[in-house]
């Protein structure tokens, strides 16, 4: 357990490690690719580290040059690693990686923690039939563990359901370009958490790969295409991000997150227009962006674009004159933890009228005490809480580890601000 320490007059300028999703994402791509594939600033945390242990278990190589990761490309030829891969409670991971296992020449079972044998994944299986290929969960609950069995993957016409994630169309497309007929897919529930469809598609563009789509109900590859092989550079991480400029909006400091640009495809930027429609000043500069708080105000959000992001917002809003509304976020609940349920609890024990519904959290702003935060295990609940106690004495977050699921040296940055 750690204790956080309120703080003065914030003025900092934070770097902050690579994205998680793009990581994931580049880092699929590369193994799939027809060559040499670096990559710089990748994130190493314990998801991203998931999916490369996954990935060389079936047959992907790896070295270092430097700072860089190395990898060498497959072509789309995977092996089936032969025994259990465990994921953890990454659910972009096992999401992903279910679609990928398609690729291998045998069978693959993924499972995780007690947790991810909870977290659904059984319309993507739904999806993954449609396109010819052997796709199971061993409980028959729609949940993992799961069986994959791939190799020569049809393609055709898929109907794919998204309103709990939008990663099982990032799964989907990833593996298009590798089906022997081209991959036609049709949005008929959903999606969810937009942006991070744009995003892959801006990762499958930057290796070759033409996807065309009509909005987010349709979308087109051809098959029997390859990633591009070459230099990759994983961008700052919009999500991490979000914590620092919140910790500008409670205290009414100051906060740049350098290296950050306004025309990233990270739909987590978003956070941004929230916290500007709260009072504050945003300044979008080449070299990064900076937040500036101002007396809070509170507001009501549609964030079923931006799911990850709520835990933050809802902090913030603890600190905000009126009540906030954030609504169409019932996603949450299939997330590490039932995080609109976490994140109204803790509120509570700071003495903020803080309540969810299936689809919505409502949070009656006020004057927060000190508590002991439980986190979860996750990550998110841990860092957004950690804000809070940058304004009120008494906040200790327990836990604190479970950053290093997706920001292992979030509590050296989040030393800065006290410099």
């Amino acid at each position: 357990m750690i204790e956080i320490k309120p703080v003065k007059n914030i003025d900092a300028a934070v770097s902050i490690p690579g994205s998680k999703s793009f990581t994931h994402r580049i880092l699929i791509a590369s193994a799939l690719s027809d060559g040499l594939c670096s990559i710089a600033n990748m994130l190493e945390s314990e998801d991203t580290l998931l999916t490369l242990s996954t990935l060389k278990q079936m047959g992907v190589k790896t070295g270092k040059d430097k700072e860089k990761l190395i990898i060498h490309g497959t072509g789309g030829a995977l092996k089936s690693p032969g025994k259990e891969i465990h994921l953890g409670n990454s659910g972009t991971s096992m999401r992903l990686m279910a679609a990928v296992a398609a690729l291998g020449d045998g069978a693959s079972v993924l499972t995780g923690t007690e947790r991810m044998k909870q977290r659904p994944i059984g319309d993507l299986l739904e999806g993954l039939e449609q396109m010819g290929i052997s796709a199971k969960s061993l409980n028959n609950n729609g949940c993992p563990p799961i069986e994959i069995k791939g190799k020569n993957i049809k393609g055709g016409t898929v109907n794919l359901k998204c309103a709990v994630s939008s990663q099982y169309l990032s799964a989907v497309l990833l593996i298009a370009p590798y089906t022997m007929q081209g991959l036609e897919i049709n949005v008929i529930q959903g999606p969810v958490s937009r942006p991070y469809i744009d995003m892959t598609i801006d990762i499958m563009n930057k290796f070759g790969i033409n996807v065309k789509r009509q909005g987010y109900e349709k979308f087109q590859v051809q098959g029997k295409q390859v990633y591009k092989s070459g230099n990759y550079t994983v961008e700052p991480d919009a999500s991490n991000a979000g914590y620092f400029w919140a910790a500008a909006a409670v205290t009414g400091g100051r906060v740049k997150v350098r290296d950050i640009s306004a025309g990233s495809s990270q739909g987590d930027l978003n956070l941004l227009k929230c916290f500007e429609n709260m009072g504050c000043q945003v300044a979008r500069e080449k070299d990064g962006i900076t937040l500036s708080g101002r007396p809070l105000k509170a507001i009501d959000v549609d964030m079923a674009d931006i799911p990850d992001m709520v835990p933050t917002l809802g902090v913030v809003a603890a600190f905000a004159k009126g009540t906030t509304i954030i609504r169409n976020v019932a996603h949450l609940k299939a997330k590490e933890c039932d995080r609109l349920s976490a994140v109204a609890a803790e509120l509570s024990k700071m003495g903020i009228d803080a309540k969810c519904t299936d689809d919505e959290l409502i949070i009656k702003g006020g004057n927060p005490n000190g508590a002991e935060i439980e986190t979860y295990d996750d990550h998110r609940i841990a860092m957004c809480f950690a804000v809070a106690g940058l304004k009120v004495p008494g906040v200790y977050i327990k836990n604190e580890e479970c950053v290093n699921k997706s920001f292992p040296s979030f509590w050296n940055v989040f030393e800065q601000l006290y410099l």
